[in-house]
């Protein structure tokens, strides 16, 4: 069902206004309508809406940080760190540079042209739909949205069912604080994911998982929607000794395990080169009783897992090699220990998929060489991380390794450097979003030339060709 207000959701003291249905094709058709007019092209327009996102952020911080820990168990510290401050400091940087992203760029004419002159504009597309997903289900809802509104667009926020209390936030309040005639909010599962991509779109921002991926991009091609896939991968961590162990536990530990290692770009495994298998083994069981405790389940700091069906379906990966720490589970509190599994078969169920979940295996491997095999003969993955004091290893796994991003010394902090793209590539995904990128996605680029019609030079170029034309052409061109 769409809503423009969900009634019973968390308001923070704020009275409920009335729920109004519409089916997806009318909510489209407003919003296209509005687009029509121009009311999203003005850049005022475009910061006034960035600049009440961020309010409604900073204001009801608590309200969002209680949906999440409903829906995952996240800490209200987790929750700010990777989710509401995250799109804070998104909005600011979008905010400061957004004037010079938009300016209009000057482009080099060719002598057989002048005198012209040449440059480019960014024109906003339209109408955008974006499907987030339910691991990070305001981050990964609104970031798009940031985007898609500093470009110029009105946008349709379809948030994932399976984070129904975050789902509710977003559309009691997004409404209230962005132009409800330009964001609209829509509520549902599969039938109403459906029946939104039967509409014809001018572009589709899709987070999620690579089956769901391909009927997006499916429905998208009926109408020749470009589309943008946020998908996933395993996620491999390369481990050569000589690093510092302690501190590359840690790290691992602190990326593979919040949210309960239902993260997008967490490390999946690890690739450990040599004795540095044997001897990460214990800085690991280290780093995790530093983090959680002896008993993660009594930890504020330590996630949920988002439902029954999630959790059978890692609780059956627990097996798959030695238990090094952790493999404690309770269905009915959706708990699972942060696990390592040592001793794991390449080939086993918990490395055919992305786990996406607490469950960490190792894998030994004998020098680089095999580490870089094991990674280029699977899927390109969405982000691949190193741990190494090896300078030649740095560029040899730049050099012949591809992936969506690629990090040294520390996982998943690349998605908090607002000056760099963030997507994947093969199966992990295709397009990339954050900072001037997220610009890049949701504009067009449209070049514009302009050449006076006073003395027509251009008229060399007509025919009828003689042998002076062809000599001046042949020279200019």
């Amino acid at each position: 069902m769409l809503l423009g207000m969900k009634p019973n959701a968390p308001t923070g003291g704020q009275p409920d206004i009335a729920v109004t249905a519409a089916p997806a094709a009318e909510t489209v058709a407003r919003l296209r309508a509005t687009f029509n007019t121009g009311r999203t092209k003005p850049v005022a327009w475009r910061k006034q809406q960035l600049q009440a996102l961020r309010r409604l952020l900073t204001e009801h911080e608590d309200v969002f940080a209680q949906a999440l820990h409903t829906d995952l168990g996240k800490s209200a510290t987790e929750s700010h760190m990777m989710e509401i401050g995250f799109l804070v400091k998104e909005i600011d940087h979008t905010l400061r540079h957004l004037d010079r992203w938009l300016r209009p760029s000057r482009v080099w004419v060719p002598l057989s042209l002048a005198p012209a002159h040449a440059w480019t504009v960014r024109d906003p597309l339209g109408v955008v739909l974006v499907i987030s997903p339910w691991n990070y289900p305001v981050n990964l809802a609104l970031a798009p949205v940031i985007g898609a509104l500093a470009a110029g667009n009105t946008v349709v926020l379809k948030p994932s069912e399976v984070a129904p209390a975050t789902s509710a936030v977003l559309a009691h309040w997004l409404p209230r604080v962005l132009d409800p005639q330009a964001v609209a909010v829509v509520e549902g599962g599969v039938p109403e994911t459906t029946a939104l991509l039967e509409q014809r779109f001018d572009h589709i921002f899709y987070t999620g998982n690579g089956t769901v991926g391909r009927i997006v991009m499916t429905a998208a091609a009926r109408h020749l929607t470009p589309v943008t896939l946020e998908l996933g991968g395993k996620s491999p961590v390369v481990l050569e000794p000589g690093a510092d162990l302690a501190t590359a536990a840690r790290r691992i530990v602190w990326g593979k395990f919040m949210n309960a290692g239902q993260t997008c770009v967490a490390p999946d495994y690890v690739l450990a080169i040599g004795e540095a298998g044997t001897e990460i083994e214990a800085h690991l069981r280290e780093a995790i009783r530093e983090m959680y405790g002896t008993d993660p389940a009594r930890s504020n700091d330590y996630g949920r897992i988002i439902n029954e069906r999630h959790f059978d379906r890692l609780a059956g990966l627990l097996n798959d090699g030695r238990t090094v720490v952790g493999g404690d589970h309770d269905r009915d509190a959706r708990y699972i220990a942060p696990t390592v599994l040592a001793d794991v078969d390449p080939d086993s169920p918990v490395m055919r998929d992305e786990i996406f979940g607490p469950i960490l295996p190792i894998v030994r491997v004998p020098d680089l060489d095999a580490a870089i095999a094991f990674i280029t003969g699977r899927d390109k993955p969405l982000a691949l991380y190193a741990f190494t004091a090896s300078k030649r290893s740095k560029r040899r796994l730049t050099a012949e390794t591809s992936s969506g991003g690629l990090a040294f010394g520390v996982p998943t902090a690349q998605l908090a450097v607002p000056g760099l793209p963030f997507g994947g590539v093969g199966e992990s995904g295709m397009g990339r979003y954050h900072g001037s990128y997220s610009l890049d996605t949701f504009s067009h680029l449209k070049s514009v030339l302009d050449k006076p019609l006073q003395a027509d030079t251009l008229r060399v170029t007509y025919p009828p060709y003689t042998r002076r034309k062809d000599r001046i052409l042949r020279h200019i061109t």
